[in-house]
C-alpha cells in the first residue's frame, strides 16, 4: 500500500513520527492544520493516518464507524490488534485507547479499491479548512480563537450499499453547525459514488472550540495566510519533483 513511507512497525506496534505524520497530512491530505507541524507543541498524528492505517489492516467494511478517542503524539507506539472481530480498539502499551473501530456488513480486501477511496477521501478531508468551515463558521456567526485554534477530528462513519466496484470518489454535500455555547459540531456530509453511480454516504464529525462573533477580516487574514503556507509549501514541493 502506499502508506509504507508513514509508518514503521516497532515490535508488532505501530509507531509514527513526527515527519511522517506532517509528510502525509500535507503531501497526501492537503491538510496544513498547525498542531500537525513537526515542531508543534501540541503535535497530533492526523486523523486521517489513522483512518487509512485501519483501512490498509482491516479492509473495507460495508459499515464502519470511527471514534477518534485520543490524540496521538510522536511516537506513541499503537497496536493494531490482529482480529475478525465487529469492535476493534486501537491502544498503546498503556492501554490508553485512541481509535475505536466498529464494522459490519460485507468486507472488501480490494487493494485497488481501498486505496482510490482512501486518497479521495483523505483529499476531500484536507479540503474542509477553509472551504468548508469558514462558511459554516460566518453563517453560525462564531469565530475560534485564531491564535489557537482548536478543531478536533471526533468521529466518521461510513455507510455502503454495497461493495462491489473497484474505484470510489468521494462528494461534498450540505454541511451542517450546530453551535452549543462555546463549542461548535460540524457534520459535514458526503455520498461515496463509484463513476456516475451512488454507492455510499458518511459523514465527518468536527469538534470546534468557539468564543466570539464572526469577523470576517481577521478571519480572511487567517485564510490568506493558511493558503500562502499550503501554496508555499506545495509550490516547492511541485518543483523538487521535477
Amino acid at each position: 500500500m502506499f502508506l509504507k513511507e508513514f509508518y514503521c512497525i516497532h515490535e508488532g506496534n505501530v509507531s509514527i513520527s513526527a515527519e511522517q505524520a506532517s509528510t502525509f497530512a500535507k503531501e497526501v491530505a492537503h491538510d496544513f492544520n498547525p498542531l500537525h507541524d513537526v515542531d508543534a507543541k501540541r503535535f497530533c498524528v492526523p486523523g486521517d493516518l489513522l483512518f487509512s492505517l485501519a483501512l490498509e489492516k482491516y479492509g473495507l467494511s460495508q459499515n464502519m464507524h470511527f471514534i477518534f478517542s485520543g490524540m496521538v503524539g510522536q511516537g506513541v507506539l499503537l497496536n493494531f490488534p490482529d482480529t475478525d472481530a465487529e469492535q476493534i480498539d486501537v491502544n498503546d502499551n498503556q492501554g490508553k485507547t485512541y481509535l475505536q473501530i466498529e464494522r459490519s456488513g460485507d468486507l472488501s480486501r480490494d487493494s485497488a479499491l481501498i486505496e482510490s477511496f482512501t486518497r479521495d477521501y483523505v483529499a476531500f478531508s484536507g479540503q474542509n479548512f477553509p472551504y468548508v468551515l469558514v462558511p459554516l463558521l460566518a453563517k453560525e456567526n462564531v469565530m475560534f480563537n485564531l491564535n489557537r485554534p482548536l478543531v478536533i477530528y471526533e468521529s466518521m462513519t461510513l455507510s455502503f450499499h454495497h461493495l462491489d466496484f473497484r474505484q470510489a470518489s468521494v462528494e461534498m454535500m450540505e454541511p451542517k453547525m450546530e453551535v452549543n455555547g462555546k463549542r461548535a459540531t460540524a457534520f459535514l456530509h458526503f455520498q461515496i459514488k463509484a463513476g456516475e453511480n451512488v454507492v455510499g454516504s458518511g459523514f465527518k464529525k468536527l469538534a470546534i472550540s468557539v468564543s466570539s462573533v464572526y469577523e470576517s477580516e481577521p478571519m480572511q487574514a487567517f485564510v490568506d495566510e493558511y493558503l500562502a503556507r499550503k501554496n508555499g509549501y506545495l509550490g516547492n514541493l511541485a518543483v523538487l519533483s521535477h
